[in-house]
């Protein structure tokens, strides 16, 4: 223990004043300041007791000092693993580690959670839980021991009692870091968390429109008034835990922060917090390096020059004393046995206690040896037949006995031993499915174990089958069990008797264990080696016959089994076993039996002294003076050094002496390493090593002052073993010896080692048959070593020093973390009020190239959320103050959840495998990633593209073919179009009308698929004439007026068009209002109204109504309505004279469409566009009056409205309309259609093909029975404004494929808002067989994702590592050119190069119809020029990326086909770290994460990225998404996802066209209208 100063100051405080000193001669602070400070800081502590905290809580500390032993009175927790990690240096080392970390808080934005997921909470509010801000370490770079203060701001101490508020508001108003005064623990008053920085929210106050939140705001984010503070405050300082006062709920509608300023809502509030903790500088700051290739380069880590280096001497071997050969040491194990049986049968071996600590039974040498061979007789005779018996000598048995019955272990074991066949102890299994039993049963498939042994008890209590055998556990061989209860076997014959033969080369026993990945693998042990052992362990222990052992450790395997079953009974000596089952309802029971017995020597762990330190008030009358040796089994955990230390501390009064603890280092590999010998001469001090952390992390020795907080205290396990060879080689690598200050992996070289991994040759070899190099790369010895898996030195005078163990070995950035250290960290942070010790699984997880720290910890049923989330906060400061390493997650999960060993402990590969398959359902999780990655690639700058300069000849750029394709050329190609007569559309119907009046143009399906309505051409033009009529009768128009047509899909729509071209009016199509959603749809339908300048609007009678309806009116101003015209009665008679246009490039109509980014663009349609669209079409589908095609789309905006209303006009084709609305009801609808219609060309939306793909998937039989056949469907397009989704076109095609359809049909088109459709699939291709007329298939490419995020296209293989599939978006139209430029520069890109998709057609739009005319915006879009090569022609841009790429293939006209890959929109795409991303690429990738992850949507937030996954599945799942949505998008796409949002089904909207409406998603989320399940904030 640390020698305590006398000053009644705690530690934190005088490292403050330490500080402010230092601070004082680096002139951060003035004298002034510094007097201010220092008696502010020491008149906090001086009418108060000393070593006081508020952050302690309930968890009062006395002084501590050596002797004091009241602070072990903590409540004992049940079925804790070893409770070795309490040192009374690390807890305050931990807490000065945090009292250091309050200066400089940061607040860490809680997360929420829906109330349903919240257990207990303090407070009864709708919203999630106190959401509480609890600080972050600051992750700067400056060495963490030095003392270096932030040299801005004000640090304060924790004890802030007498702080003046106005000093707090002014220093909140002047920005200083600091971005609150009160310590962490302050939020326990519910009220005063954190007073935001002002400028910040200044920053944002023009957010706050003043919202009625459902949810009362959150008053524990930000404090509701400043006076709230100022009456809390008192509070905090003083040392009662405060009750915390309910909080008072203000005004509703707005939420201040400390300064009194509104914010717009709890949720942008957070993320603001969340982006400044972000703004502070990482740790190691990336370093700038210059990439100019298609490769992102990971951040490799370079060696620091500075980094600690091994210094010393390289290491010599450490050689064991003689192993002595007494002269009556038994030749073999067996002859031991025989010999006590024969000479001293009633000697007692072995005495076994009930749970009451009463000895249950008494087991003697006699009857050990008379029932071993009883054991060894039966299993060699009496199992199979005479010929054929079971088990042979070096046949493999499991043993499978319970903890409490060593009796029967011993005897079937050395039965085993007699019968010369080799015992493999296992443990025994409860359940089928038991943590890790799976494992062990591959062990024992690959020994060939075919029987096991068992005792009576033990097979009764096996799980059993309906008819009473034992079923066959899983991925166990089919075993035999035979239990070996004497009354079960039959009496060898007087003439039969066991062979025993001096100890040889033979398989003595098999030892299992347990990896770091959960696999389990069979140490083999011969029967020399544990013959040596044994002869070992006696001379070094002085064991002697006839001495009393006690034994708490598990009697299987390891130490237990060592001393306890083969040592004992080669010296004759009384062992007493003490069970698990006892120990846990006694913890004295093995100090009560080493009294009452006078017991000479005791095994045990740490975890067991410190149970016993627990409870040991109760005891008086305890001796422990008979003790020569006290074995402490794990005391090669560092941690082990606190309980043996406080155990002396409390029992030496008890006549325990201290050269009695002997702390022992073993492996299964290497069997025992060294033991520290009890030694008489008590002058001798044992070895401690004080070490530095920071050096142990770069794998070197410095010894450290105790007063450095990252220290890590060691003791010595004594010496090498008799006999054997020790050294110390690299852990990685070729096994070189270590110098002398470094760390390295302990190997033995010694015939008491283990010789091999059961069946694994490889391993084994890299094991147990290591030589060891000196510098010079010659072996030291010709003899093999045995790697121990321990991470250790050898000290001064011999003796060995653990550190940690390979298996809990973290590399961490190039660094070395032990497991067990950080578990010990993580104790030493209050651990008793919010979590249970000992139940903490430490483990690392590889991310993106690197290992990443998690840990999972059990959290108290009574821990309020605000509890555990502070708790965690601090645990994360401790981690990263102690052993400068970032945590990447922290979790906690409900009490008994975590998978446990046999022996209570937490199995820790099975946890881990939970995590990583996201079902260990947490309660509470922190991720941070933004401290922990820092090898994220570089930023990338921007590379100045191709310009004017460089080589420009004909069509190439810089060496390549110009990027440019078309279409057919329209002026070249003859058909017999009549309608091209015609300039506007209005006359080709009235041609038809005239031609072929009784020809149906339309026909509309309702949802039971029979028809609805249908439109004959005369019919149409009837119509179309009233509805002109009642224009200018009722609605006054002129020409030129613009019409909002409101109507449901359907044939109303198509004649109300018409009526507005006949009357010389601009029609503009407007999607009615949703009956259920008036107050979210009608605003939109009001917007379109407004900014298209409608004269009027037409509609139904039923829209008419919904639109004078209460709903209505709540939602929008009923009264600014322009004059609402009902279509359903019009008048008898028709207008006098048709309106015919002067000018064909005077606007037809107007088509209006919100974005995915939520923005409203109007482009305007001339008649000349209109016709040349529909020529277009009809030229490129070959569309006649005979045909029918199929239509089940929108019919407001883009092309399907020109499908929709126009085409059938122009072309005279058939339309056969089914509203995408009536596939709710019935998902077969369209399917149906085409098939009962027998139609040849079809066109759907994505949201279409998706209703089917997912609510036909189980029904393609019946439908196959209801005579559905597709198997005419020539092509069946997919109409979009996106990249064509390839996994939906694919999956609907395999469905589909057995009713018929052709896997070539499926294609899409694309169009955006300056044109309306650029290609459209239907290739017609030289005739082939196939059908008449298919083209080649769309072709698919696989990109490089990371080249697309640099902006460019790089070609890869299928299947290949970041490839990302991309479809042909379909065949050019006839009359389009397309082109692709930069979109920065303007200049011409080359073939395969992404850029800018820019379009010259007929048909494009002429311009954006705004109210502003913002003519710079529309000249910029619709009439762009090239900035060099051909600056002649205009080019709409498009506002996509994409590339062409010229294919092998061929089309009609012989030429090669140029291909267009629509990357995504330059509106949607995120710019992050200087690289682009495409939203759906990170999607795809989260969807694919978890299997309840049904749909998910990304934005960016102040260069935040924000996840939110719907979740299809219990509420419970909802925090297992979490780490596992952080992994991938890390992982792939080398981002930091800021939040992730877990809400339920349908939260992320979607438009009609089946787009995911991102922006409104965003909009939702920051004023917390999302109502989410959970909210993480990553940090």
């Amino acid at each position: 223990m640390a020698d305590r100063d006398t000053l009644p100051l705690p530690l934190e405080v005088r490292a403050r004043l330490a500080e402010l000193e230092l601070e004082l001669s680096e002139g951060d602070i003035t004298q002034k300041g510094y007097e201010k400070k220092r008696s502010k800081l020491i008149g906090a502590y001086l009418p108060k007791p000393p070593g006081m905290e508020p952050s302690m809580g309930q968890e009062r500390r006395t002084p501590v000092t050596p002797s004091s032993s009241s602070r072990y009175h903590r409540r004992r927790s049940s079925g804790s693993r070893d409770e070795r990690y309490r040192s009374d240096v690390h807890t305050e080392a931990v807490q000065a580690a945090l009292a250091k970390h309050k200066e400089r808080k940061m607040a860490v934005p809680m997360p929420s959670k829906r109330r349903s997921l919240v257990v207990q909470t303090s407070m009864e509010a709708y919203t999630p839980p106190g959401e509480e801000h609890v600080r972050r370490q600051d992750t700067s770079s400056g060495s963490e021991g030095e003392g270096s203060g932030p040299a801005n701001g004000t640090p304060t101490s924790s004890q802030e009692g007498s702080i003046n508020m106005e000093h707090w508001i002014s220093r909140a108003i002047h920005g200083s870091t600091t971005s609150s005064t009160t310590s962490s623990s302050s939020t326990h008053s519910g009220g005063s968390g954190a007073a935001s920085r002002l400028a910040d929210v200044m920053a944002h106050a023009h957010l706050s429109k003043s919202e009625n939140h459902s949810a009362p705001p959150d008053v524990t984010g930000y404090t509701n008034t400043t006076d709230s503070i100022l009456m809390e405050r008192p509070q905090v300082s003083s040392n009662t835990v405060p009750n915390r006062p309910v909080p008072k709920y203000g005004n509703a509608e707005l939420m201040e922060t400390g300064d009194g300023v509104p914010v717009s809502s709890r949720v942008s509030a957070k993320i603001q917090q969340l982006v400044n903790t972000l703004k502070r500088p990482k740790r190691p700051p990336l370093r700038e390096f210059f990439v100019d290739d298609f490769e992102e380069l990971l951040e490799v880590q370079q060696p620091d020059p500075n980094l600690p280096k091994p210094e010393g001497a390289q290491m010599i071997s450490m050689r064991g004393e003689q192993l002595g050969v007494v002269t009556n040491w038994p030749p073999s194990l067996e002859a031991a046995l025989q010999r006590w049986g024969t000479i001293s049968p009633k000697a007692p071996c072995l005495t076994t206690m009930d749970t009451n600590g009463k000895p249950l039974y008494i087991l003697t040498y006699g009857k050990l040896w008379s029932r071993s061979m009883k054991v060894a007789y039966n299993i060699l005779h009496k199992l199979g037949s005479k010929q054929e018996p079971m088990l042979r000598p070096g046949d493999r048995v499991a043993l499978v006995f319970p903890n409490n019955d060593p009796a029967a272990f011993m005897v079937a074991f050395y039965g085993c031993l007699l019968a010369e066949v080799v015992p493999v102890p296992i443990e025994v299994p409860l359940t089928r499915k038991d943590a890790g039993s799976q494992q062990i049963g591959f062990l024992l498939g690959s020994c060939g174990v075919t029987v096991a042994l068992t005792s009576d008890a033990c097979h009764k209590g096996l799980p059993k089958g309906p008819t009473g055998e034992i079923p066959q556990f899983k991925g166990w061989p089919k075993l035999l069990w035979f239990v070996t209860e004497s009354k079960h076997l039959s009496k060898p014959p007087r003439d039969w008797f066991p062979h025993i033969k001096d100890a040889n080369n033979d398989t003595a026993y098999i030892e299992y264990k347990t990896c770091k990945d959960g696999s389990v693998l069979g140490v083999t042990v011969m029967r020399i080696a544990l013959l040596t052992h044994c002869q070992a362990l006696t001379q070094s222990c002085g064991y002697t016959e006839a001495e009393t052992i006690v034994n708490v450790l598990d009697f299987k395997k390891d130490v237990g089994l060592w001393h306890g079953i083969l040592t004992s009974v080669m010296n004759m000596m009384h062992v007493i076993s003490i069970p698990y089952s006892l120990m846990k309802v006694n913890p004295l029971s093995w100090i009560q039996k080493v009294c009452q017995y006078k017991a000479k020597v005791a095994c045990v762990k740490s975890r067991d002294m410190h149970w016993a330190l627990v409870a040991h008030r109760d005891q008086r009358d305890i001796s422990l003076c008979s003790l020569r040796m006290l074995v402490v089994a794990d005391g090669s955990n560092p941690w082990s050094i606190s309980s043996c230390d406080a155990f002396l501390n409390v029992f030496q009064s008890k006549g325990l002496k201290p050269e009695v603890i002997c702390p022992c280092a073993s492996s299964p590999e290497a069997l025992t390493v060294a033991i520290r010998r009890p030694t008489d001469d008590s002058n001798q001090p044992p070895g401690r090593g004080v070490l530095s952390m920071q050096g142990l992390s770069h794998g070197v020795i410095r010894v450290d002052s105790e007063e450095k907080l990252s220290v890590l205290t060691v003791q010595d396990v004594g010496t090498v073993m008799p006999g054997a060879l020790m050294c110390v080689v690299r852990p990685e690598g070729v096994p070189q010896l270590c110098r002398t200050d470094e760390i390295g992996e302990m190997c033995v070289c010694s015939i008491a080692t283990g010789t091999s991994y059961y069946g694994l040759s490889g391993m084994t070899k890299n094991t147990f048959e290591v030589f060891p190099m000196n510098s010079n790369g010659a072996p030291i010895s010709e003899y093999p070593f045995t790697r121990t898996g321990l991470l250790g030195f050898v000290g001064p005078g011999g003796l060995a020093f653990i550190a940690g163990k390979m298996d809990g070995l973290m590399v961490v950035g190039g660094r070395r973390h032990n497991a067990d250290d950080i578990v010990a960290t993580a104790l030493a942070v209050e651990p008793m009020k919010f979590v249970y010790r000992g139940r903490i699984a430490v483990f690392s997880i590889s991310v993106l190239h690197d290992e990443r720290i998690v840990v999972v910890a059990e959290q108290r049923p009574d821990s309020t959320e605000e509890d555990s989330f502070q708790w965690m906060s601090r645990v994360l400061q401790a981690i990263d103050g102690i052993h400068q390493v970032g945590v990447y997650c922290l979790a906690l999960v409900p009490s008994n959840t975590l998978p446990k060993t046999p022996l209570g402990g937490i199995h820790l590969s099975e946890t881990k495998q939970l995590f990583l398959e996201g079902s260990l359902h947490p309660c509470n999780v922190l991720m941070c990633p933004h401290t922990c990655v820092t090898n994220l690639p570089k930023p990338r700058q921007k590379q100045p593209e191709i310009g004017p300069a460089s080589v420009m000849v004909g069509n190439l750029v810089s060496g390549k073919r110009i990027a440019q394709a078309s279409g057919r050329d329209l002026a070249q190609i003859e058909d017999n179009d009549q309608a091209r007569k015609f300039l506007f559309l209005s006359e080709v119907l009235q041609w038809r009308a005239q031609t072929t009046p009784e020809h149906v143009l339309y026909t509309l399906l309702n949802s039971r698929g029979t028809i609805a309505s249908s439109l004959t051409c005369v019919q149409l033009h009837k119509r179309a004439e009233k509805i002109a009529a009642m224009l200018a009768e009722r609605g006054h128009l002129q020409d030129g007026d613009h019409v909002a047509l409101v109507y449901p899909p359907g044939i109303d729509l198509i004649a109300a068009f018409y009526g507005c071209l006949y009357a010389g009016c601009v029609p503009i199509t407007v999607r009615p209002p949703h009956p259920q959603n008036i107050a979210t749809t009608l605003p939109t339908v009001k917007m379109i109204v407004e900014v298209s300048r409608s004269a009027c609007v037409m509609t139904s009678q039923v829209i008419c109504k919904l639109l004078r309806s209460k709903e209505a009116s709540a939602a929008v101003d009923v009264r600014s309505w322009p004059p609402v015209l009902d279509t359903d009665d019009l008048p008898k008679k028709k207008p006098p004279l048709l309106y015919k246009p002067s000018n064909p490039d005077t606007l037809a109509y107007l088509d209006f469409s919100v974005s995915t980014t939520g923005m409203l663009a109007g482009v305007k349609m001339s008649h000349t566009a209109t016709s040349a669209f529909c020529r277009s079409i009809k030229l490129q589908c070959e569309l006649y009056p005979s045909r029918e095609v199929a239509i089940c789309l929108d019919p407001y905006c883009g092309l399907g409205f020109v499908l929709w209303c126009l085409c059938s006009v122009y072309s005279g084709h058939q339309s056969i309309l089914i509203p995408p609305s009536e596939l709710e009801v019935n998902p077969a609808l369209w399917l149906l259609a085409v098939s009962q219609y027998k139609v040849r060309d079809t066109f759907c939306s994505y949201s279409v093909m998706e209703l089917c793909t997912k609510g036909l998937g189980l029904q393609t039989e019946s439908l196959k029975s209801r005579g559905l056949d597709l198997s005419r469907v020539r092509t069946c397009v997919v109409v979009a404004e996106e990249r064509p989704r390839i996994a939906l076109t694919q999956s609907f095609s395999k469905l589909f494929k057995d009713l018929g359809l052709h896997p070539r049909a499926v294609s899409t088109s694309f169009g955006c808002r300056v044109n309306l459709a650029i290609c459209l699939q239907p290739h017609r291709l030289g005739k082939l067989a196939d059908q008449g007329t298919s083209g080649p298939d769309p072709t698919t490419v696989f990109v490089d994702m990371r080249a697309l995020r640099h902006d460019r296209v790089r070609l890869v293989e299928r299947g290949s590592p970041h490839s990302l599939p991309l479809m042909e978006s379909g065949k050019i139209l006839p009359g389009v050119r397309i082109i692709i430029a930069n979109p920065e520069t303007k200049g011409p890109l080359g073939d395969s190069h992404l850029g800018e998709i820019w379009v010259h057609s007929g048909h494009n739009a002429s311009g954006y119809f705004t109210v502003y005319g913002d003519e710079a915006l529309q000249s910029d879009h619709f009439n762009s020029r090239l900035s060099f090569g051909d600056t002649h022609s205009l080019w709409a841009r498009t506002g996509y990326l994409g590339f062409l790429r010229r294919t092998e293939l061929t089309d009609a006209s012989g030429e090669r086909h140029d291909a267009l890959y629509v990357v995504g929109a330059l509106d949607e795409a995120m710019e992050l770290r200087g690289m682009r991303y495409h939203p759906i690429d990170i999607e795809t990738s989260v969807i694919r994460t978890h299997k309840s992850i049904t749909e998910c949507a990304v934005f960016t937030w102040t260069n935040l990225l924000v996840v939110v996954v719907e979740l299809d599945g219990s509420e419970q799942e909802a925090l297992d998404l979490v780490p596992l949505v952080t992994n991938v998008v890390l992982e792939e796409h080398y981002l930091i996802v800021g939040v992730v949002v877990v809400v339920d089904i349908g939260v992320i909207p979607i438009n009609s066209r089946g787009e995911k409406q991102r922006m409104h998603l965003r909009d939702g989320f920051l004023a917390d209208q999302l109502d989410p399940i959970y909210v993480a904030y990553n940090m």
